[in-house]
């Protein structure tokens, strides 16, 4: 001591050693947002709408989406649900959405029945089949109809079909219009009739395949009077 002062820096400090005292703190928030706004509308354009759950497993955090939201770089479709703003539309877009927010859900009955052209009518929500022991969303938009399918009908005659740059499975004309006519009392019998008689007068699908389906659902013996006289009639 010796009224001697201190050096300002001890002998033992290295310039190097800045990086240990005092981190970059302001840049790496920053850089790392950046990466992650990155990955973000790459995810959005290979998959169209995204859910927030895919964002997080991509490493992406909520608070990164509400800022992208704020900044007009996304939308919010519903809860837990974005898209790019300069998506394009699609008139099945509802469907789609549905299809996000409910991932192990099938587009099935009156709004597969619509999707494949078989009808006018456009049901005010959207049926979308989910297992018997599944769990059932709670989702306010789009409205959503539920139907209980068991596991192995579940999985029979679904069809992937690209809506709003989203991949959205869809029972195929023959397993729906066999559905119809199981649920007949819920959808009624003239959208059961409506959806064979123009399956068959559209030729999209073949009386065989909707015998095969009616058969495989157990309720050909319901089907099959009018799949002769609409196939006696042709």
């Amino acid at each position: 001591m010796n009224g001697q002062l201190l050096p300002s820096t001890p002998e033992w400090y290295k310039p190097s050693d800045d990086c240990f005292v005092r981190p970059r703190i302001h840049t790496m928030p920053a850089a790392y947002a950046s990466t992650q706004r990155t990955k973000a509308l790459v995810l959005l354009r290979r998959r169209g709408m995204t859910r927030l759950a895919e964002f997080n497993a991509a490493g992406i955090t909520a608070t990164t989406i509400s800022r992208m939201e704020r900044a007009g770089e996304v939308v919010r479709l519903a809860r837990g649900l974005y898209q790019l703003p300069d998506a394009e539309l699609d008139a099945q877009q509802s469907l789609a959405e549905a299809a996000r927010l409910v991932p192990k859900g099938v587009i099935c009955l009156a709004s597969a029945l619509a999707f494949h052209g078989l009808t006018d009518q456009m049901p005010p929500k959207v049926w979308i089949a989910i297992g018997r022991k599944d769990w059932r969303p709670r989702v306010t938009y789009p409205p959503i109809r539920i139907a209980r399918f068991s596991d192995e009908l579940l999985r029979r005659g679904v069809e992937h079909k690209k809506i709003a740059g989203t991949s959205v499975p869809v029972f195929g004309v023959a397993k729906t219009v066999a559905d119809l006519f199981r649920y007949r009392r819920t959808v009624g019998d003239a959208l059961a009739i409506e959806g064979l008689r123009q399956a068959l007068r559209q030729r999209k699908a073949t009386p065989a395949e909707i015998t095969r389906e009616a058969k495989a659902i157990g309720v050909w013996a319901t089907m099959e009077p009018y799949v002769m006289a609409l196939t006696s009639d042709a």
